[in-house]
């Protein structure tokens, strides 16, 4: 199971295009509501979460943990104890980490990225913890994948569900939504 946090002010396209991208790979993704089921996106869309975040549970079914970026939503994502708790048992039980735009701040926030290689949103380099900030569209350093935006959520989703179903599944189900490489 993977938990993609949602938190007043996420990116829209990062959180549904990533989420929609690991469901067509049949992956049982869940999303998790920081402060109630009904989240707000940075561009005003409302979405109903999976799971309010007092009904998460960490446990050896989590596969991966994911944070969409956008603003306020990454400040929210960065504040709240149940993320911090998600990727502090993440880290320890060395379960894939994913997180773009301005959301890998907050694994810089955590000690997470220190001496891994890391992008991001333009500008956001400066919160990366110690990472080496490589400008790629995705990168993927052992169980950490990070992305720099929006324009990248579907080879986002499609690097993370790649874990799962193999790279040739991942990248056939992309290029099936008619995604332009």
């Amino acid at each position: 199971m993977i938990y993609l946090f949602l938190a007043d002010g996420f990116e829209e396209v990062e959180a549904i295009g990533t989420l929609d991208v690991l469901r067509r790979c049949d992956i049982k993704t869940r999303t998790v509501g920081i402060g109630g089921t009904e989240i707000t996106g940075a561009h005003g869309v409302r979405v109903k979460a999976d799971l309010a975040e007092e009904d998460m549970v960490l446990n050896e079914d989590l596969d991966a943990v994911v944070l969409p970026g956008g603003m306020p939503g990454t400040t929210n994502l960065a504040a709240s104890d149940t993320v911090k708790d998600a990727l502090k048992f993440a880290q320890k039980k060395h379960i894939l980490i994913c997180a773009i735009c301005a959301a890998p701040t907050v694994l810089g926030q955590e000690g997470i990225l220190a001496g891994k290689r890391a992008t991001c949103f333009p500008g956001c380099e400066d919160g990366l913890g110690g990472a080496t900030y490589t400008k790629e569209p995705v990168t993927e350093d052992g169980r950490i994948i990070t992305a720099n935006g929006a324009g990248s959520a579907l080879i986002f989703g499609e690097a993370i569900a790649a874990h799962f179903v193999g790279k040739e599944t991942a990248h056939k189900v992309v290029l099936n939504m008619q995604y332009q490489f």
